[in-house]
């Protein structure tokens, strides 16, 4: 049953997050990936999350989906011109990749490559258009297409937004909508509290929202977070990492209880981030 089927029958979908190498030897990648095949219902691909060079997304759906692996492949804006974008719809589509997601792409100067112009041609609302125009049988440029694709499509959501901003999240959730997006990823939550005011505002059954549960590392990535990328980790989770004589069954305990917590709040789904602990999701996933 693919990834769509299992979001229209009210399954909860667990995802999991597997970056490709930064080379060329994809044992690492594959192996990962096929202990959880089973346990998992799709597998993201990023593309060169943080701006830092890698395999495309395009290339490591397509060897995860040679295993028999279902994906989802990622697209952004940054890289790619319409022409390339467009084109790797087709070869995605055309390898077996039925589901997509477009984000905007981190800035170039974040990443490995500080020279990189980013390339930007078209924004993601017009990227996400071109996904439904494809679909449609016709490209950008209004000619038909030997062939259409059909794909299930993903976005982003800022669901830990508050007041004006969440308004704004709120309408842009809407606009993808409108452009065909089928299903929303939020960034890493450590606590279910900080999406309430989201939960007030959207229809949890009508919308398909997955929460991201990041694995936490150390307690020092949990303190950078908090402090430098706003992603409220408390006091008491930091403790409690500080005070675990085994960080890394404490880390996956923390993971097992969040992803509970989103089930039993009726998201449509989790995506886990193992930030290179994918070798830690079997344990993870076998907890639950």
């Amino acid at each position: 049953m693919h990834l769509k089927n299992k979001f229209d029958v009210g399954k909860f979908t667990i995802l999991a997050e597997m970056q490709p190498p930064k080379g060329v030897n994809v044992s690492a990648m594959v192996s990962n990936a096929m202990r959880v095949s089973k346990l998992v219902d799709a597998i993201l691909v990023p593309e060169m999350g943080n701006a830092v060079m890698r395999m495309s997304s395009l290339g490591g759906a397509m060897i995860l989906q040679s295993k028999g692996m279902e994906t989802i492949m990622q697209l952004n804006c940054r890289d790619r011109n319409r022409l390339a974008l467009q084109a790797d719809l087709l070869a995605a589509y055309g390898c077996g990749i039925i589901n997509v997601m477009g984000v905007a792409g981190e800035d170039p100067g974040l990443g490995d490559h500080h020279q990189t112009k980013a390339v930007n041609d078209i924004d993601l609302m017009t990227l996400f258009k071109a996904v439904r125009t494809l679909q449609g049988g016709k490209d950008l440029a209004g000619n038909e297409l030997f062939g259409a694709p059909s794909f299930l499509v993903g976005a982003t959501v800022n669901a830990r937004a508050t007041d004006d901003e969440l308004s704004s999240a709120l309408s842009r959730m809407v606009e993808k909508t409108q452009e065909g997006v089928d299903f929303f990823i939020t960034p890493p939550v450590f606590d279910i509290g900080v999406l309430a005011p989201f939960m007030e505002k959207v229809d949890l059954k009508k919308h398909r929202i997955i929460p991201t549960v990041m694995l936490l590392k150390s307690v020092g990535m949990a303190r950078y977070l908090d402090r430098h990328l706003n992603l409220t980790i408390s006091a008491d989770l930091i403790k409690r990492m500080m005070r675990a004589p085994d960080k890394v069954t404490e880390s996956l305990a923390i993971a097992s209880e969040m992803i509970a917590a989103i089930k039993e709040a009726g998201f449509a789904g989790v995506l886990i981030s193992a930030m290179g602990w994918e070798d830690q999701l079997q344990r993870l996933l076998d907890l639950g």
